[in-house]
């Protein structure tokens, strides 16, 4: 009789209600990595939700800090294992700045190449697994069918699938041949009837834009005040690309646009655009490959300046690449030894993650599943 009683409307006529936590993960499939959510529920309506990271440290900057350059590279691979070759660049560059050695053109086109193919490859399983996450099995295995296309393209240059240690400090371990460079021009043309495959499937889908619009909105003010930087910052209609905006490399010499939210599906700024923005951003990629592979001349593939253990000399640098997840930075810190005296990594998917409990409140118990999936989020660079 009594618990009947507690479900009686109470004198203002509401019905009472009980909060429950609710734990999500540590280990749970769609918190894409050892991730611990604790979400506060009201009935259905999630009131908080609270991120607990450090499940997957690894000390890698402690470590970086503890053996020379050259050595701490393929550490930089097990940060965004999903897109290891712009960790590669990222670091590589950072070392290079404070030498102030000049890198060889053709090093530099092989770096654009290979840095946008991991970028269509994150951005393939991103994509793959959030279907999966709304319950979309199929779009998840064609997803994989392509990106295993592009990992056989990267297996062939340097014979890993995954964690590459492909760019080096000075340029890159191995040149590339005409038979990778075609590959590379036979996916680029395969692969873009595969993007309005995968609008047909998933994009357009009633149930997927059910599922994502109006669902997890991040304003502009708040992706900014949160350090925001990616798809995730894009998706709230800020068009903020650091390949663009502050120029590495070689992007200034490409032609490609900066794809921001725009609404389409609800509002600007909600799970659909973030998912747009790394839908088309596979488009651009396939752009800037084409220019490259177009540009690019012969000649050496590394400089001759720098030894087996570089020793840059004194002073600190920041360096920061746009990574698939946004703004990957190093600052370093460098004694003039050959072992770095300090090592900062600037995680996106970190700040990212932290407006996560802003994008839950008032949502759905099952909309905290689509808000992690849009963020994207790589508990290997989060837990450096």
């Amino acid at each position: 009789m009594s618990e009947i009683s507690q479900l009686q409307p109470n004198k203002h006529g509401d019905v009472r209600t009980e909060e429950m936590l609710l734990n999500m993960g540590p280990q749970h499939p769609s918190t894409h990595g050892v991730f611990r959510v604790v979400i506060k529920t009201d009935g259905e309506i999630v009131t908080d939700a609270e991120s607990h990271i450090g499940y997957l440290h690894r000390c890698f900057e402690k470590i970086c800090e503890n053996v020379n350059y050259t050595m701490a590279t393929p550490y930089t691979d097990r940060l965004d294992y999903l897109m290891a070759m712009g960790n590669n660049l990222g670091y590589a560059m950072s070392v290079e700045r404070l030498m102030d050695v000049e890198i060889p053109e053709r090093a530099q086109y092989i770096r654009v190449i290979v840095t946008e193919l991991s970028r269509i490859a994150s951005h393939l399983l991103a994509i793959g697994t959030y279907g999966m996450d709304i319950g979309a099995i199929t779009p998840f295995l064609y997803c994989f069918r392509d990106r295993e296309k592009v990992l056989t393209i990267l297996e062939t240059i340097c014979g890993q699938r995954l964690n590459y240690n492909y760019v080096r400090i000075g340029g890159v371990a191995y040149d590339v041949d005409d038979s990778m460079l075609k590959m590379t021009a036979e996916f680029c043309d395969y692969f873009l009837p595969r993007v309005m495959e995968y609008n047909d499937l998933l994009t357009y889908n009633g149930i997927f834009i059910e599922r994502t619009a109006n669902v997890g909105i991040l304003d502009a003010e708040q992706a900014i005040d949160f350090g925001c930087t990616g798809p995730v910052l894009r998706g709230s209609g800020i068009k903020r690309d650091l390949r663009k905006d502050v120029p590495y490399s070689l992007y200034d010499r490409f032609d490609f646009d900066v794809p921001v939210g725009s609404g389409e599906a609800g509002t600007i700024g909600d799970c659909f655009d973030r998912y747009m923005v790394r839908m088309r951003e596979m488009i651009e990629s396939v752009k800037i490959i084409r220019q490259a592979m177009d540009q690019i001349e012969n000649g050496p593939f590394k400089t001759d300046k720098i030894k087996a253990r570089p020793m840059p000399q004194k002073g600190d640098d920041y360096t920061a690449v746009e990574n698939a997840r946004g703004e990957l930075g190093f600052y370093l810190i460098s004694d003039g030894s050959d072992t770095a005296f300090r090592l900062k990594c600037r995680s996106p998917a970190f700040s990212n993650v932290s407006v996560l409990h802003e994008l839950c409140r008032g949502a759905m118990v099952a909309d905290v599943v689509a808000i992690i999936g849009s963020l994207d989020i790589v508990m290997g660079e989060i837990d450096r």
